[in-house]
């Protein structure tokens, strides 16, 4: 380019340029250099694309002992910042600039780049390597911005960043690769998808604050997201739309404290086969309007919903369907509007609250070590009954076992003795009538000492019989006192004797009803005697 060419104010930064020093095309009055009034900026403050490309790719070389640079402010931007496939050495920091064309940076190797707090009808940077940090703080970009496939060894800095691409392509950052911590904060606000899937951050992802919008469609997607540290989607984070981390990695914690998402009648947040090395926080104020699933996610610490707001009438609200945690804090502010379905997840400690239980559950092959509260048996049998899919074996079996692990067998047993009964509501009308004897006589085997009860009855009732009507005694020599009292019980003990049953011999009606007493007592004792086995034992 022939410097003869060249615009008094680009000729300001072409001399600037060896040096590395700043261009303020700033007029000092705040409202007419806002960059939303860059259309009625004078001749005085425009510069053109291909002068700023002369000197990023190498038309001037710097001065011995400085840095070349491109720094330019309050400037308005024409043409075409074209530097596709070029090796860019020297930085480039453009501060409240106003560009009438997107750039394009595609595949382009950069040193650090600044657009900080300018207006950009679009930028592609697809497959674009930066050698530092970019920085995009407070800038306004419509059209859409894309990352995808690029390389940046700094920070991305994003705070601020107001992105607006309704219907589109917000943020399209697929396959990303950042080195540094990526921020999304301070005011960051999306109008539009934000594409984050298969990106790799090494540092932290922070999108505390951000306000994502694109009610059609994901707010965020950010499937097989690959974070090496700390997710911040807190400090008054909110999500119109679905929020989408699939198969996401993350080295620290995800937080969502405070959080708000909305997708009615959808997902509203998805991180199906999420990994988290320490906690995730869907608390304090976390409220979804949306299903809330974490199937399959594998948390080494805590996942807490601790004073969350769940809402999905029509479905699935909650779905920890075979989650790994080492703890679940399911204590939420209100009951969860919707199924809660954890089925087959595997949790150490389970604490909830009988306040916050959802109507609708679903337990079936749910894993856990301790409770907390482990409550009375009468009231996890309501929690139990509110499963969807009815009678089911395992969650009685875990929950007894649980008791019994804590030390409350009397609590297990009466889960136990309930399992039981549930059963025999889904069983035929003969098991039913069968079940019923059982259930009546001894409990199922789970109330032993009610068959001693009957052991009481029946040997009253022997006893009352053999009053009114004395056997005959089988041999007058050896005839010893009849007492019908120790008569009835020596037909009810299964073992031993005590010299009346062999010596007298009922006729008669009632020589069935001492056979009754016989078989009755042999059964009756053989459950109490099984009874006191457990209870010694604490089985």
């Amino acid at each position: 380019m022939n410097i003869e060419d060249l615009t008094p104010t680009e000729r300001r930064l072409w001399e600037a340029f060896p040096k590395g020093e700043s261009v303020d095309l700033s007029s000092g009055d705040a409202a007419y250099d806002d960059i939303g009034q860059a259309d009625r900026w004078g001749h005085e403050r425009v510069v053109r694309a291909e002068v700023l490309v002369a000197l990023l790719v190498g038309a001037v070389e710097a001065e011995p002992g400085q840095v070349a640079a491109v720094r330019l402010a309050g400037a308005r931007v024409t043409g075409s910042l074209n530097l596709g496939h070029a090796d860019v050495s020297v930085p480039l920091a453009l501060t409240s600039c106003s560009f009438d064309e997107a750039p394009h940076l595609y595949w382009a190797s950069m040193n650090s780049v600044h657009l900080m707090r300018c207006r950009l009808p679009g930028l592609i940077a697809s497959g674009t390597r930066v050698d530092g940090h970019l920085w995009l703080e407070g800038s306004r970009i419509t059209g859409g911005l894309w990352l995808d496939g690029a390389n940046i060894t700094g920070i991305l800095n994003m705070s601020g960043v107001q992105l607006s691409n309704p219907g589109g392509d917000a943020l399209l950052a697929d396959r990303l690769t950042v080195e540094a911590n990526v921020y999304c904060d301070q005011g960051f606000t999306s109008n539009g998808e934000v594409r984050l899937p298969g990106a790799r951050i090494g540092g932290q992802l922070i999108l505390r604050g951000a306000r994502l919008q694109n009610p059609s469609g994901p707010a965020l997607y950010a499937s097989r997201l690959d974070v090496a540290a700390n997710v911040f989607c807190d400090g008054g984070f909110t999500a119109e739309g679905e929020v989408r981390l699939r198969g996401a990695s993350v080295g620290g914690y995800l937080s969502f404290v405070g959080a708000r998402l909305s997708a009615p009648g959808r997902t509203a947040l998805n991180a199906d086969d999420l990994t988290v090395e320490t906690d995730i926080y869907c608390s304090d104020g976390f409220t979804a309007t949306g299903a809330v699933s974490f199937s399959g996610a594998r948390v080494t610490g805590q996942l807490s919903l601790r004073d969350a707001r769940l809402r999905h009438d029509q479905g699935t609200a909650l779905s920890l369907q075979r989650v790994q945690a080492e703890e679940l804090l399911l204590r939420t502010a209100e009951p969860i509007q919707g199924t809660a379905d954890l089925s087959y997840a595997r949790i150490n400690l389970l604490r909830d609250d009988a306040a916050s239980w959802p109507e609708r559950l679903q337990l079936d092959g749910l894993q856990y070590e301790t409770l907390e509260p482990p409550l009375t048996a009468r009231q996890r049998l309501d929690w139990l009954r509110r499963d969807t899919d009815g009678y089911a074996p395992q969650p009685y079996e875990r929950l007894a076992q649980t008791y019994r692990s804590l030390g409350l067998d009397a609590d297990g047993r009466s889960v136990l003795l309930a399992k039981a009964r549930d059963r025999r509501k889904t069983q035929g009308l003969s098991r039913k009538i069968i079940g019923l004897m059982q259930d009546g006589l001894v409990g199922y085997g789970y109330r032993p000492f009610r068959a001693a009860s009957w052991l009481i009855g029946l040997l009253a009732f022997g006893t009352i019989v053999f009053s009114l009507h004395k056997p005959d005694v089988l041999d007058d020599g050896q005839r010893p006192h009849f007492n019908p009292f120790f008569y009835t019980l020596d037909l009810i003990l299964p073992i031993g004797t005590l010299g009346q049953e062999m010596a007298f011999a009922p006729k008669g009606v009632y020589q069935w009803i001492a056979n009754f007493i016989v078989a009755a007592g042999l059964v009756l004792g053989l459950t109490v005697a099984a009874g006191v086995t457990r209870a010694l034992s604490r089985e």
